[in-house]
């Protein structure tokens, strides 16, 4: 198909007849081929617009559901993090109940020694004076004389 300006033969009462008509056959050719390819590039764009449309509603689709996912993940976020807060609170009240005990049971196990300790040094002291008083007893202790032996010997001479 060239896009040339055709020529034509001229005769005795215009132009060469049949070259016209092959002419205006391949320019009707070239008109029939290019209203095809028209039609077909429109519906080409037909499909393509729906499938703009399409993708720009699954887009929209989109947007929204990642809306609706960083909502929900903020909600989450928050939640998880008053949540914290509040096992961090719960142990921190924990902690200091259990310090509270533990100095409480310290206090109490501290009196009890120091009890135990003045009463263990009232013990010692008594014990001493016992002790003293016994040492003195057994100072004043006498032991009897041995008698002689030698009689006993005489008497198992005797005997025998």
């Amino acid at each position: 198909m060239s896009t040339q300006k055709p020529t034509f033969r001229v005769m005795k009462n215009g132009y060469d007849r049949f070259a016209v008509d092959d002419a205006i056959d391949q320019y009707a050719l070239q008109v029939e081929q290019l209203q095809k390819k028209i039609e077909l590039y429109q519906q080409q764009l037909v499909e393509t617009t729906r499938a703009l449309d399409d993708l720009k509603q699954r887009y929209q689709q989109i947007l929204a559901t990642d809306a609706s996912r960083k909502e929900q993940a903020d909600n989450i976020a928050r939640l998880s993090l008053r949540e914290a807060n509040e096992i961090i609170s719960t142990a921190q009240n924990n902690a200091d109940e259990i310090v509270k005990e533990a100095v409480s049971t310290a206090r109490l196990i501290l009196v009890d020694l120091s009890k135990l300790y003045s009463q263990a040094g009232d013990v010692k002291s008594d014990m001493r004076k016992q002790l003293e008083t016994m040492l003195s007893s057994l100072d004043d202790f006498r032991i009897p004389k041995m008698p002689d032996m030698r009689w006993l010997e005489d008497a198992e001479e005797k005997l025998r």
